[in-house]
């Protein structure tokens, strides 16, 4: 009886998991062994991303990784524009790859998709309208 506790609970487990973030996106996935599907918060992923851009670049990570196509991707991602979620599946995608197989990481490496970036919003200063702009000027 507990061996089939432990095999029903196995059963729906991750193989793998990853995280990535972009400016104020989160992006989680869970990969699974199945037939290459990639759904982000229960959408097609060409459904979930308005742009073709977007959909190219989350993903990068699978046209690099001969095996993606034996792998279902469950992804949610919340926060930011579609740009940046865009930006944080892809990251979290490929580090999903690494914990599934660390000889992948040199290739996902040198294509750069394991570079966090860093960049965020700049904060707006006291005495200027915003970051870098100031108030009008006005001569008399």
């Amino acid at each position: 009886m507990v061996q089939e506790k432990a095999s029903a609970s196995t059963k729906n487990t991750s193989l793998a998991h990853g995280v990535g973030r972009r400016k104020k996106s989160v992006a989680r996935v869970w990969c699974r062994s199945g037939n290459g599907s990639v759904r982000v918060n229960n959408l097609d992923i060409a459904q979930y991303f308005d742009t073709l851009i977007d959909v190219q670049n989350a993903e990068t990570p699978l046209h690099v990784i001969p095996t993606s196509s034996s792998y279902d991707m469950k992804v949610t991602v919340s926060g930011g524009g579609k740009a940046a979620q865009a930006d944080a599946v892809k990251l979290a995608i490929a580090r999903c790859f690494v914990q599934l197989d660390a000889a992948s990481k040199p290739a996902l490496r040198a294509k750069g998709l394991l570079t966090v970036d860093a960049r965020n919003k700049e904060r707006k200063k006291p005495g200027q309208k915003a970051a870098r702009r100031k108030f009008q000027f006005t001569k008399r």
